[in-house]
C-alpha cells in the first residue's frame, strides 16, 4: 500500500511538470511604434487565444511546449510566431499594415463596382452560414468599461462629482467590471450561460451585469440589435435586402494562406436609414463573413449614443468561422454629461459538437452563483486573458480601498446624519430616513401627493409612511399606514397594508391590509388624484366617484414552474355609497358645473348601491411561453418574452358567510404580448380579454367588470386602454369581449422627414374594441406620435357604424 502511494505521488509529481504553465506576454505595435487595440492571440489550429487591451497589451496562459502563435487584427497583416515555451516568455510584435489590390480584379463592362458581385454571393450563402453551426460551447471573457470624460459639477443641487465618484473635472471610470463564463447555444434560439468569475471595481460583494449573449451579433441576421440601441434594429450590410440600403465599393484583395479576403466598404445609400458604415471582409469561395469594423452615428436613429463601433474578428474552426473576439466602443453626450467606453468579448475553446444533457436549455439564460465574486487576485491573475490597463489597475485598487471605508461603521453612521436631514424641500417631494446597520427605512411621502380636492370630501388630506426591512439576499417586507380625512365631509379613514417578500427565486409574497379608505368605482381607476383635484378646482369637472370601503385583505402569489404564476386572495369588504358634499372650485365657468357622485344619474345625487357586506375569493393562474430568466444569488429576474402571455382568473362572491350580500361568479381569460418586432417597420403590441359572470344572482357596481375608460384630454399611455371610453357607464355583469391593438413604426416615417427627424418622433397607430350587453361592436381607431415619455394622438370613436366621438388625446409616461 505504501509503494502504491509512492507511486502515485511521482506520478501526479511527473503529470504536473510535464502540464507546467506559463504566461506569453508582450506588446503589439505598428510601423511608427502606435500600439494596436484589441488584437487576437491564438494558436495556430486552436480556439485557445486571447486579446490584447486597449493599450495592446497582451498575455497568454499556455502549457510549456512549441507553438505557431498567429497575432490578427482588422487593418494589419496576420503574423505568425514559433515559440518555444519553457517558462514564462516575452515577446514584442510590430504588424505590418494590411495590403489590398485591386490587380487581380477585372472591372465589368457595365461599371458596377466588383464589390458588389462578391456581396450577392455572400446573401447567396447567408441563410447557409447563418445555419451551418447547430450548438457550441465556449468560454467567454467579457470585461465592460464605463467613463465620464466631461459632467457638470451639480444637477438638482447636488453634487455630481461626489456621487458618481469622478474628479474635479467630471472625469473617471463610473463602471468597470469583468466576468468569466461557459456559454452554450442550440439553433434556433436556446441560450445558456454559466457565470465562473465576476469582479466590479468597489463593489467586492456585488456581481457583474455582464452578458455574453449581450454580445452576440451576428451578421447574417437580416435586422442586427433590435431592442438594444433602437426599437427597430439596423440592417446588416449582407441581408437579404442590404442592396436597397448600402452601396459597395472594393477597396482591394489580399491573400492570407492562399485564402482570398475582399476588402469592401460599405457606404448608406440613404443618410439616415437604420444602416452600418466601415468595412466588411469576405473570403472568396466560401463567402464567409471573416472581418467586420462598422459603425452607427446619431442619425440613423440610435439612442442616447453619437457613435456606436462594433469589431468583431473571426476565427476558423473545422470548415467555418466563429467569432474570436467582438469589441463594443460607444460615446455620447447626455444633458452635459459626456461619456464613452467600449465591451469587450474573447472567445475560447470552442466545441461544434456539444453533447448537452437533458433539460440544459429551461429558460435559465444566465447562472450566477454566489461564489463567482469571491476569486481573488490570483485567481484574476492567472485567468485573465485581457490586461488591466494602468487606469484600470488604478480604479480597481482606489475604488476597493474606498468601499473599505464605505462599508465602515463610521462612515455608515456619518452617512446616515447627513442624508437624514430633513429640509423644507424635503417636506414638499418626501424624504426617507435610513437604519445602515440594521437595514430599515421609513419612506414618508411627499406632501403634494397628500393634499387633494374632490367633490365628495372637498379638501382632503391623506399622509402616509412605508416601513421597510431589508432581511437581505431580496427578502424584505413592508407595512404602509395611511390617514385620510376629508374636511367636507368630515369622514376620517385609515387603513394599513404590509407584503413580505420571502421566496425572490420563486417571486412569492404574501400580502395583507385592513382599514377603510375612499376609493375609485371603476377598481382600474379613472383619473391621478392630480388630474382629478385639477379639473375639478380648476374646469368645474369632476370626472372622478368615490365609494367607502372598510375591509380585510390576505392574498398569496408564487410561481409554481419557469413560467407559471399562481396567485389566491380573499377579501372581506363592507361598500358605502358616498355622494358630493363640496362645490368649491377656482374658477366658476358658465357652460361648467359639477355633476352628482352617481354617474348614471348625473344631475341628482341618487344613491348607485345600498351598504352591502362582500365575501370574494379570488384565484388565478398567469402564464408566459418561453419564458427566460436570470439567476442571481439575491433572486430570479424574468426576461422580456418573445411569446404570448396568458392569464385566467376566477373572482367568486360568496353569499351568507359573514353576512356576505354577493353572489356571482366571473371567470375572464386574457391574452397579451408586448413588443413583437415587425423588424424596420417598429414592433406592436396586443391584448385580448373575454369574461362572463356565469352566475350574477346578487351582484353590486362596485364588483361588476370595469374597463379602462377615459373621459377627458389625457389618457393612460400603455394598453389596455380606451381614449374615449366613458370610465363608469359601461360597466358589466354580464359577458364581454375586449381587444386593444397598438403599433409603433419606431420612426420608419418620420425619419424620412429632414424637419421631423431631428425630433426623433415615433409613429403610433391603434385600435379598440369592446362588446357586451348594453355596448355592442364599440371601436376606437388612432394615430399620432410619440416622445419618449410622452404622445398625443388624434382619434376616433364608433357604435356600430356610427361615430359617436373624436378628437385629440395627450399623455405621459410616469
Amino acid at each position: 500500500m505504501k509503494h502504491i502511494f509512492i507511486g502515485l505521488f511521482l506520478f501526479l509529481n511527473i503529470f504536473s511538470s510535464s502540464a507546467q504553465q506559463s504566461t506569453l506576454s508582450g506588446s503589439i505595435k505598428d510601423t511608427d511604434g502606435t500600439a494596436i487595440p484589441f488584437v487576437s492571440i491564438y494558436i495556430e489550429n486552436t480556439t485557445i487565444g486571447t486579446s490584447a487591451n486597449v493599450d495592446g497589451i497582451y498575455t497568454l496562459k499556455i502549457q510549456n511546449g512549441t507553438y505557431t502563435i498567429v497575432y490578427k487584427t482588422i487593418g494589419y497583416k496576420a503574423l505568425e510566431k514559433n515559440v518555444k515555451i519553457t517558462g514564462d516568455t516575452s515577446i514584442d510584435v510590430i504588424l505590418q499594415p494590411e495590403s489590398y489590390t485591386l490587380a487581380a480584379v477585372n472591372i465589368v463592362g457595365n461599371g458596377e463596382d466588383p464589390a458588389y458581385e462578391v456581396i450577392r454571393q455572400a446573401i447567396k450563402k447567408r441563410k447557409e452560414h447563418l445555419n451551418e453551426v447547430n450548438a457550441f460551447t465556449a468560454d467567454v471573457y467579457v470585461k465592460g468599461v464605463q467613463k465620464l470624460v466631461g459632467a457638470p459639477k451639480k444637477l438638482f443641487r447636488k453634487n455630481i462629482q461626489r456621487i458618481l465618484d469622478v474628479d474635479t473635472n467630471g472625469k473617471g471610470i463610473i463602471y468597470l467590471s469583468e466576468s468569466t463564463s461557459r456559454f452554450s447555444y442550440q439553433r434556433p434560439n436556446l441560450i445558456h450561460e454559466e457565470m465562473v468569475s465576476s469582479k466590479v471595481a468597489g463593489h467586492n460583494s456585488a456581481f457583474s451585469f455582464n452578458k455574453a449573449s449581450d454580445l452576440t451579433i451576428n451578421f447574417y441576421d437580416n435586422i442586427l440589435l433590435e431592442n438594444k440601441f433602437s426599437s427597430r434594429g439596423f440592417v446588416s450590410p449582407i441581408s437579404d435586402n442590404a442592396l436597397r440600403y448600402y452601396r459597395y465599393k472594393l477597396l482591394g484583395t489580399s491573400t492570407d494562406n492562399g485564402e482570398t479576403i475582399h476588402k469592401i466598404q460599405i457606404i448608406p445609400r440613404r443618410e439616415n436609414d437604420p444602416v452600418f458604415r466601415g468595412l466588411i471582409y469576405i473570403k472568396e469561395d466560401s463567402w464567409h463573413l471573416v472581418n467586420a469594423n462598422v459603425f452607427l452615428t446619431k442619425n440613423t436613429g440610435i439612442n442616447l449614443l453619437d457613435t456606436l463601433n462594433i469589431s468583431q474578428q473571426f476565427l476558423k474552426t473545422d470548415e467555418t468561422y466563429m467569432p474570436s473576439s467582438i469589441n463594443v466602443q460607444f460615446n455620447g453626450d447626455v444633458i452635459g454629461f459626456k461619456f464613452e467606453g467600449y465591451y469587450v468579448g474573447v472567445y475560447s475553446n470552442y466545441n461544434l459538437q456539444p453533447n448537452f444533457p437533458k433539460k440544459h436549455f429551461n429558460g435559465e439564460v444566465l447562472k450566477i452563483n454566489k461564489a463567482v465574486n469571491e476569486k481573488d487576485s490570483l485567481f484574476w491573475l492567472n485567468n485573465r486573458p485581457i490586461p488591466l490597463t494602468t487606469e484600470e489597475q488604478r480604479d480597481y485598487k482606489r475604488k476597493d480601498s474606498i468601499e473599505v471605508v464605505k462599508t465602515s461603521k463610521h462612515y455608515l453612521d456619518s452617512v446616515e446624519r447627513e442624508s437624514n436631514k430633513i429640509g423644507a424641500f424635503g417636506l414638499i417631494t418626501g424624504f426617507t430616513i435610513k437604519k445602515y446597520e440594521t437595514r430599515r427605512r421609513y419612506q414618508f411621502e411627499p406632501l403634494y401627493k397628500s393634499i387633494l380636492y374632490n367633490t365628495v370630501e372637498g379638501f382632503a388630506i391623506k399622509p402616509a409612511i412605508t416601513y421597510t426591512k431589508d432581511l437581505g439576499e431580496r427578502r424584505f417586507y413592508d407595512i404602509r399606514a395611511e390617514v385620510r380625512y376629508g374636511f367636507s365631509n368630515k369622514l376620517l379613514t385609515g387603513n394599513i397594508s404590509s407584503n413580505y417578500y420571502y421566496r425572490p427565486d420563486k417571486r412569492a409574497n404574501i400580502s395583507f391590509s385592513a382599514g377603510s379608505g375612499i376609493y375609485d368605482l371603476n377598481n382600474y381607476g379613472s383619473m391621478s388624484q392630480f388630474g382629478n383635484s385639477t379639473n375639478s378646482l380648476f374646469f368645474e369637472t369632476n370626472f372622478s366617484k368615490f365609494y367607502k370601503k372598510e375591509f380585510i385583505n390576505l392574498g398569496t402569489t408564487r410561481e409554481l414552474s419557469n413560467g407559471l404564476q399562481a396567485r389566491i386572495k380573499g377579501s372581506y369588504a363592507r361598500n358605502t355609497n358616498l355622494k358630493n358634499t363640496s362645490t368649491f372650485k377656482f374658477r366658476d365657468l358658465e357652460d361648467e358645473h359639477f355633476t352628482s357622485n352617481n354617474p348614471f344619474t348625473p344631475d341628482s345625487e341618487t344613491p348607485l348601491f345600498p351598504t352591502y357586506e362582500a365575501l370574494t375569493i379570488t384565484a388565478g393562474l398567469n402564464y408566459t411561453f418561453g419564458q427566460t430568466y436570470i439567476t442571481r444569488p439575491n433572486g430570479k429576474f424574468y426576461q422580456p418574452s418573445r411569446y404570448p402571455v396568458i392569464d385566467l382568473t376566477y373572482r367568486k362572491g360568496i353569499k351568507g358567510v359573514l353576512s356576505s350580500d354577493v353572489d356571482y361568479d366571473l371567470v375572464s381569460l386574457e391574452v397579451s404580448q408586448n413588443k413583437i418586432s415587425a423588424g424596420l417597420w417598429g414592433y406592436f403590441s396586443f391584448i385580448v380579454g373575454a369574461g362572463k359572470f356565469l352566475n350574477s344572482s346578487q351582484i353590486y357596481y362596485p364588483d361588476a367588470k370595469h374597463f379602462t375608460g377615459n373621459n377627458s384630454l389625457f389618457s393612460l399611455p400603455e394598453l389596455p386602454k380606451f381614449l374615449f371610453l366613458d370610465f363608469y357607464l359601461f360597466s358589466t355583469d354580464k359577458e364581454y369581449v375586449e381587444a386593444h391593438f397598438e403599433h409603433n413604426f419606431s420612426g420608419f416615417f418620420t425619419n424620412k422627414v429632414p424637419f421631423l427627424r431631428k425630433l426623433k418622433l415615433e409613429e403610433i397607430v391603434g385600435a379598440s374594441y369592446l362588446s357586451q350587453p348594453i355596448k355592442r361592436n364599440y371601436t376606437e381607431f388612432y394615430f399620432g406620435f410619440q416622445r419618449l415619455i410622452f404622445r398625443a394622438a388624434y382619434g376616433f370613436a364608433y357604435d356600430g357604424s356610427k361615430r359617436v366621438n373624436h378628437g385629440f388625446r395627450l399623455s405621459y409616461g410616469f
